[in-house]
């Protein structure tokens, strides 16, 4: 029986190309039940697999199905984590920021051979790049149930103060061909909010229809309410630190406002990024060394940071689904001051659970950060509102229960039933939309 597990493997490893066998065992150890399905979740980074599939994941495998996580950057540590889950972990390349054809076609080819060769019966690849080239590849390797979830437009479809270069509307309208050829592949296209429907349907990408979900959702039983800080008033950002997600605004209202209001404090949570037109840790060192921010730098957990801040801020310009981080803040019980953009906007209901800024608009940022500065009994009422918002369009449950609506055609539980929740309140009503 060894010898006949090891032949397995070695015939998965070899039509994966992988360098070891970790992503080909389990297939052999795996006994179907005759209403499971092998679904394979296609993504980009091992960290956003396990942070932000990794509720799905272990719902899908309680279902019974054998679930194979793509991702391109797996360590020792992230493959462990992922099967911990239930899962099996499969590397595979594609460039995040490529613009190589041919290095393309090669991750669309090596998808296409994975796919065969762990027998997949449903793929579902979310960011652009996996939801063009593994439905393609799927589509070839006849697996009968292709999802493509884009979640959010990104840095291509971005337009920053100076307007698009002539570059970047190039590659904007090669990404337009790539969906509108690729896209009606699928059996269910998923967008995180309606401008992203609407921009879809503008490219050509009309059937199937794409489905509007709310975001990816949160966990609300890990991110849960906590009061905001009224003494001192703390303002947060949390994300990558980059110009497209508002950073430098964030910065620039902060050098306004702390010479007026020194007892205010500003934290920054995230990464430096690599990229072109992220801030650097000599910018952020300096800046914090002249009393203007705080910086942690990336943390594994951000609640504490969450819990401990008054209002969560994110002047964005980037073409978002539904931000991760602004969801967690809803969570908690945070007011939001966030831009008037695609994605951004589902997360504020105007004036009740916070203010939405224009773009780009620095005047109207400090604005709304000095109304709760001089009026921190905003800051309770208007964070219940935004943990009422999590509970009504963000529970990580409801969101699952909604991709599943849509991928197998049932519900799984009734979403529209009054909210009963725990403490801190009781019965709370969902919001009227």
């Amino acid at each position: 029986m060894g010898a006949r597990l090891e032949t397995v493997v070695e015939t998965e490893r070899k039509a994966g190309d992988w360098d070891n066998k970790e992503s080909a065992i389990g297939i052999a150890h795996f006994r179907p039940t005759p209403e499971s399905k092998r679904i394979a979740i296609v993504g980009t980074l091992a960290d956003t697999m396990l942070g932000f599939r990794g509720e799905l994941i272990k719902d899908l495998v309680k279902q019974g199905h054998q679930v194979f996580a793509f991702a391109t950057d797996y360590t020792e540590q992230s493959s462990q984590q992922i099967r911990e889950i239930g899962a099996t972990p499969v590397t595979y390349r594609m460039g995040q920021f490529s613009l190589n054809p041919f290095a393309e076609l090669a991750s669309g080819y090596q998808l296409y051979r994975l796919f065969q060769a762990h027998r997949i019966d449903l793929s579902y690849c979310y960011f652009s790049k996996p939801a063009i080239y593994g439905t393609v590849a799927a589509y070839f390797a006849k697996v009968p149930t292709r999802v493509a979830k884009i979640e959010g437009l990104g840095r291509v479809f971005t337009v920053g103060p100076n307007g698009q270069s002539w570059k970047k509307k190039v590659v904007a309208w090669v990404m337009k061909c790539l969906f509108r050829l690729s896209l009606p592949l699928a059996n269910h296209i998923i967008v995180l909010n309606e401008d992203d429907k609407r921009s879809l349907l503008s490219f050509g990408v009309r059937k199937p229809e794409p489905v509007v979900i709310n975001g990816i959702g949160v966990d609300l039983d890990r991110y849960c309410y906590t009061p905001p800080s009224t003494d001192p008033i703390r303002f947060i950002f949390v994300g990558r630190l980059l110009k497209e997600k508002g950073i430098e605004y964030f910065i620039e209202a902060a050098k306004a406002i702390k010479p007026l209001y020194p007892n205010t404090e500003f934290i920054i949570v995230g990464a430096v990024d690599n990229n072109r037109g992220a801030i650097t840790r000599p910018q952020l060192e300096q800046l914090v060394e002249d009393g203007i921010i705080t910086y942690p730098g990336p943390v594994k957990d951000v609640r504490p940071w969450l819990a401990r801040s008054s209002v969560f801020v994110l002047p964005s310009y980037y073409r978002e689904g539904v931000p991760r981080s602004t969801q967690e803040a809803l969570a908690m019980g945070r007011p939001v001051i966030t831009t008037n953009m695609p994605g951004c906007k589902a997360t504020v209901i105007d004036e009740s659970n916070g203010f939405l800024v224009e773009p780009h608009d620095v005047s109207s940022l400090v604005q709304f950060m000095i109304k709760f500065i001089e009026n921190p009994s905003l800051l309770e009422p208007m964070g219940i509102n935004s943990w009422r918002l999590a509970k009504q369009k963000y529970d990580v449950k409801s969101v699952n229960e909604m991709i599943k609506r849509t991928v197998f055609g049932k519900w799984d539980h009734d979403l529209s039933r009054e909210v009963r929740c725990s403490k801190p309140f009781e019965n709370v009503r969902l919001l009227e939309k």
